[in-house]
């Protein structure tokens, strides 16, 4: 699969996409790990196709971040690059829902055994001992603060986070659906009809949400709103969230057995 990623012109991020497009061993991981979410669980995709848009999200999210003049974390601290700090993005984003080939629960933690080799086997063509030794810390940092309830500590950490909640468009939640077990987390996301991305006003993002049905507001306030506030990241973002003029039936019926 290829990420369809925007390198622009950043060499080192074009050269690592380039190793993440040819690694079989990946492809096949994403692959994996969505027999286990919709095949084993019956939930949604949390393999090529998440990967893909929230890697596009998070560079996006990124490069706003640095046009409104917020410094990434390898920059201020490591002294790296702004390249940098975009391939710790895109790494992280790519590896950070891999534990579920092992199992949906604790997949942070397993995604942190499975990465390691794998960042090495791809970095190593682009960078240096000391450079991609400070990025593996830097990704899996990303990867573990992933978790709704992790505070993270980098600026890239808190993109990742924020990215990965923001997969969110209606068609992300039909498995549930069309395995018969809906929840408030699948009538939720099927009413969020569009995300736009874009430069905001008053701070770097604004994040603008539309949709069909109010039931989507458990998925801006409860899912959104939690890992936008515990991220590094959330002073520089502006959430607005409508409800379309006319409102939407998602579920006819609902029973208990």
């Amino acid at each position: 699969m290829s990420l369809n990623v925007p390198a622009k012109n950043n060499t080192h991020l074009a050269d690592v996409v380039a190793q993440i497009d040819a690694s079989e061993e990946l492809s096949t991981l994403w692959a994996a790990a969505n027999i286990t979410a919709i095949d084993r669980m019956g939930i949604n995709d949390h393999g090529p196709i998440h990967i893909r848009i929230v890697t596009n999200i998070g560079l996006k999210l990124l490069r706003l971040l640095v046009e409104g003049k917020v410094i990434p974390s390898v920059v201020q601290h490591h002294g790296l690059t702004y390249d940098d700090a975009e391939v710790v993005v895109v790494m992280a984003c790519v590896l950070h829902d891999i534990g579920h080939v092992i199992h949906r629960k604790n997949h942070e933690f397993l995604s942190l055994m499975l990465a390691p080799a794998l960042i090495d086997t791809l970095l190593e063509p682009v960078y240096d001992l000391r450079t991609r030794t400070i990025l593996k810390g830097e990704i899996l940092h990303a990867i573990y603060a992933h978790q709704k309830e992790i505070v993270p500590l980098t600026i890239e950490a808190g993109v990742v986070k924020v990215a990965d909640a923001l997969d969110m468009e209606s068609g992300r939640a039909r498995i549930p659906f069309k395995t018969g077990s809906p929840t408030i987390h699948s009538v939720s996301a099927m009413a969020i009809q569009n995300v736009r991305i874009d430069r905001g006003t008053d701070r770097p993002i604004k994040i603008s949400i539309e949709m069909s049905n109010s039931a989507g507001i458990f998925q801006v306030d409860s899912l959104l709103r939690e890992k936008l506030q515990n991220s590094t990241i959330a002073p520089f973002v502006e959430v607005v969230a409508e409800v379309l003029e006319t409102e939407k039936k998602i579920l006819h019926r609902y029973s208990i057995d």
